[in-house]
């Protein structure tokens, strides 16, 4: 283990959490090279470690590592999997709290969040663990007379897992934790910009049992990585979260080897609220859509639509609650914490500058922070138009836009009007408004009268552009899985 400015902190108890090296094979690796990045934490700009940056062949022996486990893993009793699963998850537990320090120290979220996402990523291990028990040979009514008919669930093989910044644990885990349980082996790549997360939970890997070769974990540049693995046969799914055009891309460089392809892409979020509702509520709980993880999530609100009849109410209490959060480092445990990177806060001046030219007015905010570059302030916009262009782009970022509208009609054109369909927010106590709303809304989640929906059991993923395939629930860790069709005759 390399020190580095995280294994140094007093804070961090279990030193051997920070890891600096790949994890391949049951070994951690530098690159063979030297080669290795930098990694900086985002409220202060300091840096908190270098990590290996491994070339496309070291890339490959990963996968010649999972291919040589997959067999004795495939094989392995249900029970036994599930045992070692349950140990990953435990032990996630046990740590969630330097897990969650090295977390903020490398992403910025606030600290309370960091903790939640340690929790909320163990709890598909555990769910998982359960899950590998589960796949049954299925019988099926035969067609033939005299044969027998069966349909088998097999694991596909090794599956590349390519995760995102913003949720560098839970990502993996909700990932991984699915194909393992399958019975695949898996190689993964974390974001450059929160590698230690990954590292860490591969370090828990290993003292849980995971076997050398079945969870391995590389570090480098994304497409140097990556690429490899597109082409390679062995590699027969991939599980990608991430933005859209990354996801395009990865889908034209597996096409050649049909991959199986779970995908997490862009979303952009509407809220819609109807007069009706409990506007304290509808308040609060679009608060936590725009503004959690500093508005750096999939599921963060990007549009806010409110019924003209209760418009001015709405707004009014929703500045208050913006102007009301706390800003500061993570450590501290603020509402909000700095952007991941430059391109996030340019992109938040950008779609500002943009709604204003064309006619939208800025109520709070607008405005980057004495506390660092990177912070940028909660920001509220209202009578935004449906021209501009954070009504048609994903901002990723702490920045509301408010439009009233006045039909039914008019709010599902504009909700619907994006190639996105992750999730949309929907306040109303009107039961058959709530029921044509969700039919009408093309979006794979809704929720209504809350934020929160998520979780282990239930299928997460989106329509159109935002994605393929579900995460999460049974479906999930169907995703790594074939069936094979039996036809037998006893005679």
């Amino acid at each position: 283990m390399c020190e580095t400015a995280l294994s140094a902190r007093a804070d961090i108890e279990d030193k051997a959490l920070v890891r600096s090296f790949s994890y391949i094979n049951g070994k951690w690796c530098a690159a063979q090279s030297g080669a290795a990045f930098k990694v900086t934490n985002p409220a202060n700009g300091e840096l908190i470690g270098d990590v290996a940056s491994l070339s496309a062949e070291e890339s490959s022996a990963a996968v010649d590592a999972a291919q040589a486990a997959f067999e004795d893993w495939a094989n392995l009793l249900p029970q036994d999997r599930s045992a070692i699963l349950r140990r990953w998850f435990e032990l996630q537990i046990a740590h969630k709290e330097d897990l969650a320090r090295i977390m903020v120290l490398e992403q910025g979220k606030p600290l309370s969040e960091a903790c939640g996402e340690i929790d909320y990523g163990a709890a598909f291990v555990e769910f998982y663990a359960e899950e590998t028990k589960r796949p049954n040979i299925e019988g099926v009514t035969s067609h033939l007379p005299d044969a027998e008919v069966e349909l088998w669930r097999e694991p596909v093989g090794v599956a590349a897992l390519i995760t995102p910044w913003n949720f560098p644990s839970a990502m993996l885990t909700r990932k991984a934790a699915a194909a393992l349980a399958a019975g695949c082996t898996v190689v993964a790549h974390p974001s450059a910009e929160t590698p230690f997360s990954a590292l860490a939970l591969a370090e828990l890997a290993e003292r849980a049992g995971i076997p050398a070769g079945v969870f391995n974990v590389v570090t480098g540049d994304a497409a140097t990585v990556v690429k490899p693995w597109t082409e390679d046969t062995r590699v027969r799914a991939l599980s990608f979260t991430g933005s859209t055009p990354i996801g395009k891309l990865l889908y034209r460089q597996s096409a050649d080897t049909v991959k199986r392809l779970v995908m997490e892409l862009g979303g952009h979020a509407p809220v819609i609220v109807f007069k009706g509702c409990d506007l304290d509520v509808a308040v609060e709980e679009t608060i936590k859509a725009k503004f959690a993880t500093s508005g750096q999530d999939c599921l963060g609100a990007n549009r806010i639509f409110v019924e003209k009849d209760i418009y001015d109410a709405f707004c009014a209490r929703f500045v208050a609650a913006t102007q009301a959060l706390e800003v500061g480092t993570g450590m501290d445990d603020p509402d909000i914490g700095p952007l991941m990177n430059e391109k996030a806060v340019q992109k938040q001046e950008e779609h500002v500058g943009d709604a204003l030219a064309k006619g939208a007015k800025l109520v709070c905010g607008g405005e980057r922070l004495a506390l660092g570059p990177l912070f940028y302030a909660p920001t509220v916009l209202v009578d935004v138009p449906m021209t501009a262009k954070i009504m048609h782009e994903e901002t990723f970022g702490p920045v509301a836009a408010i439009t009233p509208f006045e039909t039914e009609d008019e709010v599902v054109a504009w909700a619907n009007d994006t190639e996105y369909g992750l999730v949309a927010y929907l306040h109303c106590h009107d039961p058959r408004r709530i029921y044509r709303m969700s039919r009408s809304l093309q979006f794979g989640m809704v929720a209504v009268n809350r934020t929160k929906v998520t979780g282990a059991p239930i299928p997460f993923g989106g329509t159109k552009q935002s994605g393929l395939g579900r995460e999460g629930s049974r479906l999930g860790m169907e995703e790594f899985t074939e069936i094979k069709y039996v036809c037998r005759d006893w005679a």
